[in-house]
């Protein structure tokens, strides 16, 4: 995630949602998340976060394509398939699959969703190949996705992608190993009228269950912070 000075992940407006926006689009931060993409057997987000760009394939180089010849052979060197399993969260499975992010043939995406969901899904006529999971009657069963996708898709390493409610329902579950996050000089604010989010929303955790992000690096680059973390949990 990238996190202004006040602790906020979006300016949540139409046009100004993206992490980007908080960042300012900062080109040492499009290269973290690019090499976290290259890095990863699969992306894991939330249907919303879909919606926010869905022009952009979720690959390593559409963040960063300068560098894109060097993910495609770290990809190769490390035994990783071209591109990262896509999978995405949705509660209602309503996704609209003629959007850019699902017409590359390369792409495999995989829609974890409910019973409900799966009523809903749409023909998924797109280029990607695309794979309907039902784990749930009214949510998702994150510990059962992920233990799938360990022992049927062969994925070692998962990067998840937001949003906040995906992430704080991970971390409930104790399935978040490490934080990747860029504190950003910018202050977002919010109004009772403007609500912007933090990185974790719809989880609340008490000081006796709450889990703990021990520090493992701090780097900067200009007025960016980026520090890479340890969870734990009691």
């Amino acid at each position: 995630f990238a996190q202004s000075r006040d602790g906020r992940i979006s300016f949540a407006e139409p046009g100004i949602a993206t992490g980007g926006d908080v960042t300012g689009f900062n080109a040492h931060d499009r290269w973290l998340m690019g090499l976290l993409r290259a890095r990863a057997d699969a992306i894991l987000m939330g249907d919303v976060t879909v919606t926010m760009e869905p022009e952009i394939l979720f690959c390593a180089e559409s963040i960063s394509p300068n560098d894109a010849a060097a993910f495609t052979a770290l990809r190769k060197s490390e035994g990783r398939a071209e591109l990262p399993l896509v999978v995405i969260l949705s509660l209602a499975g309503k996704i609209n699959w003629h959007e850019p992010c699902f017409q590359d043939a390369r792409s495999r995406i995989l829609l974890a969703t409910t019973s409900a969901g799966a009523a809903n899904v749409n023909d998924c006529d797109c280029a990607a190949s695309v794979e309907v999971l039902v784990l749930g009657e009214e949510v998702v069963d994150l510990p059962r996705l992920v233990t799938l996708l360990y022992e049927s898709y062969g994925v070692r390493s998962l990067l998840c992608e937001g949003g906040s409610r995906v992430f704080a329902n991970l971390l409930d579950a104790h399935l978040i190993d490490e934080e990747f996050v860029t504190l950003c000089p910018t202050f977002i604010g919010r109004t009772p009228t403007r609500p912007r989010p933090s990185y974790t929303e719809g989880i609340a955790w008490t000081p006796s269950d709450a889990p703990y992000s021990k520090p493992l690096n701090l780097r900067r680059a200009g007025d960016m912070l980026y520090m890479r973390t340890q969870v734990q949990y009691k």
